[in-house]
């Protein structure tokens, strides 16, 4: 997978050259790239951003300089008819956006498929809202996310969460494949991940459950799974609810209604 990152502070990303990203680096997995905004400026001053029109606080980025940077990036050939356009890059450009809608694992899971991701880092007020509406007339894959409901001074925060929940996916990318499949959020039938515990099984007075140390890999099993419906049902109910009761097993049926809740329709329906 190659990634290109543009951003005024291309520094930041430093970070990517450690730890497991590092390593995925090292083996030939990734291609990660970094670019200064500001190298694609034309006046004295770098400048990448000025005022908003119509008036108000703060400082908007220009999108002709954001549009000489993509457009080098993307290779989009700007005499080219729109075929030719459509054809000359197989990159999906990310826009971080706090107004955008929400990143989850699903679109996690689906970037990760992709050959060549485009990360753009807004700063100030944020990039003109044209410049993702031009891209999208291009026929380039245009995607604005939001990492939550709270506000960053810009978007290389937002990049790294989106990229190491994208990369982490990559086959060979982690060092037991099997460590992502029961996380929270993973599957169609997603929730939060059981609790988990390691030695010793004794510790400062805390027990860790005994059914963890039974050896009996059913009962485990179901241990967790009912641990994690649980956790779910207290955090985040939003999650139960989108499950579908066709789908849960006896025992998750048994469990859930001992939770509060109704499963004999489509979906989960909280008793009170």
């Amino acid at each position: 997978m190659r990634i290109d990152i543009v951003s005024v502070f291309p520094d930041y990303f430093h970070n990517l050259d450690i730890s497991l990203l590092g390593k995925a680096q090292e083996h030939g997995l990734l291609q990660v790239e970094t670019h200064n905004l500001r190298d694609w400026t034309h006046d004295i001053h770098h400048s990448v951003d000025d005022t908003p029109i119509g008036g108000g606080a703060g400082m908007v980025m220009k999108p002709e300089v954001w549009a000489d940077c993509l457009d080098e990036l993307l290779t989009v050939n700007k005499g080219a008819d729109t075929a030719t356009q459509r054809e000359s890059s197989s990159a999906i450009l990310i826009l971080p956006n706090p107004s955008a809608p929400l990143f989850t694992q699903r679109d996690a899971t689906e970037l990760s498929h992709a050959e060549h991701l485009i990360f753009g880092c807004g700063r100030y007020e944020g990039y003109d809202a044209r410049l993702p509406e031009h891209y999208r007339q291009q026929h380039i894959d245009v995607r604005e996310y939001s990492i939550g409901d709270y506000v960053l001074n810009g978007g290389e925060v937002a990049v790294c969460v989106m990229l190491e929940a994208i990369t982490r996916l990559l086959p060979g990318f982690m060092g037991n494949p099997d460590s992502i499949i029961e996380e929270s959020y993973t599957g169609a039938q997603s929730l939060l991940e059981h609790r988990q515990y390691t030695k010793p099984a004794l510790w400062r007075g805390h027990e860790a459950p005994q059914v963890l140390l039974s050896g009996d890999h059913a009962k485990v099993n179901r241990f967790r799974r009912d641990d994690a419906l649980t956790r779910t049902s207290e955090i985040r109910p939003d999650l139960i609810e989108s499950l579908n009761c066709a789908e849960l097993d006896k025992a998750d049926r048994k469990t859930l209604i001992a939770l509060g809740w109704e499963v004999s329709g489509v979906h989960p329906k909280a008793l009170n």
